[in-house]
C-alpha cells in the first residue's frame, strides 16, 4: 500500500525543526529512523498530514558525559551508541541492552530517541531508561524541560511530550559503586520482538544485603512495567536464590498484566518473566559484588 498524501519538510537546524513542530503540532510527525512510522504510514495506520524529517539536524546527534550522566542526542543511531566507548564504560546496562534490538540493519537506521518517543511496550530502550532513572529533554520553540523517565511513558505508544515538543536529548545516569546491572530477554528468534524481558539493577549495602533494586519488564503491559512490589520485597534481603525466586514470583503475579500474543500466552509470559528475573538478579548480584 501507499501512504496517504502528506507534506514533507527536512529542516537543517533544531530551531527550524521546533518552528515546524510549533506550527503543525500533532499534525506534524517527526521522522527519525522511520522503522515503525513508515510501515504504519504505508498501511495507513498512521496518516500524518506533515512529516518533519530530523535526519538533517546535526545538533541531535551526539554522545557526551558532561556531569555524571551520559547524554545522548535523540537522533543518535542505535548502532553508534552500541559501539560508543562512553556508553560501554559508564552505562553498562544500556550497552548490554542495545544489541538485543532487532538486527544490525535496523540499529544502523533506528535512533535512540526515536525508539523512546515511540514508546512501544516491547522495546528494550524504555525499560533501560526507567531502570536507570534517565531524564528526557523536551524542547519547543518557546521553552524546554527535563522529564523523569517515570513520568515520560503514558501508556501504549504514548508519552507526555506535548504537541509542540520534540525529544532532543536523553541523560542516562552513570554506574555507581556496589551496583550490578543485567539485561535479558527471550525471543523465538534473535532479532524478533521478545516474548518477555527485563532490566535489573541491584545495589548492595555495607553488610552485603540488598539496599536498592529495580526490575523493569518489557512486553508484559501497556509500557515498561516497573515491578515495585517485587523490588520492595528485595530490600534488606541477602542476595541469594531464595530471594530472587520470590522476587520473580511477586513480579510475575502481582506487578504485571501481560496480554499474550501469537507467540506466548499471558500465563507463559508470567512464567518466563519469573525465570528471567531469577537469572537477571543472580547476574546483577555477581556484578554488584565485583563493582568498585
Amino acid at each position: 500500500m501507499k501512504p496517504a498524501p502528506f507534506e514533507y519538510h527536512a529542516p537543517t537546524s533544531l530551531e527550524a525543526a521546533l518552528e515546524l513542530k510549533a506550527q503543525h503540532g500533532d499534525d506534524g510527525k517527526p521522522l527519525a529512523g522511520g522503522q515503525s512510522l513508515i510501515p504504519a504510514m504505508n498501511f495507513r495506520v498512521a496518516q500524518p498530514s506533515v512529516l518533519i524529517d530530523l535526519n538533517h539536524v546535526p545538533e541531535l546527534r551526539h554522545i557526551s558525559k558532561p556531569n555524571g550522566a551520559v547524554h545522548i542526542g535523540s537522533m543518535t543511531l542505535q548502532s553508534t551508541a552500541e559501539h560508543d566507548a562512553l556508553v560501554a564504560e559508564h552505562t553498562p546496562l544500556l550497552h548490554e541492552a542495545i544489541p538485543n534490538i532487532a538486527h544490525p540493519q535496523i540499529r544502523n537506521r533506528g535512533t535512540v530517541g526515536g525508539s523512546l518517543a515511540h514508546a512501544d511496550p516491547a522495546s528494550e530502550l524504555p525499560v533501560v531508561a526507567l531502570a536507570l532513572g534517565a531524564k528526557f529533554r523536551a524542547q519547543s520553540a518557546k521553552a524546554e524541560r527535563w522529564i523523569e523517565a517515570k513520568d515520560f511513558f503514558a501508556g501504549l505508544f504514548a508519552t507526555t511530550l506535548q504537541p509542540d515538543e520534540l525529544l532532543t536529548e536523553i541523560a542516562f545516569p552513570t554506574k555507581t559503586p556496589n551496583t550490578g546491572y543485567c539485561f535479558t530477554e527471550v525471543a523465538r528468534r534473535h532479532g524478533d520482538y521478545a516474548m518477555a524481558g527485563l532490566a535489573a539493577v541491584i545495589e548492595l549495602g555495607a553488610n552485603q544485603t540488598i539496599s536498592a533494586a529495580k526490575l523493569v519488564y518489557l512486553n508484559v503491559g501497556d509500557g515498561p512495567v516497573d515491578a515495585v512490589s517485587a523490588t520492595a520485597n528485595l530490600i534488606g534481603k541477602t542476595p541469594d536464590a531464595a530471594a530472587f525466586k520470590e522476587a520473580g514470583r511477586i513480579a510475575s503475579q502481582e506487578d504485571m498484566s501481560p496480554y499474550g500474543n501469537v507467540h506466548a500466552t499471558p500465563e507463559y509470559q508470567r512464567h518466563l518473566s519469573a525465570v528471567l528475573t531469577e537469572r537477571a538478579l543472580a547476574k546483577a548480584s555477581e556484578r554488584a559484588k565485583a563493582a568498585k
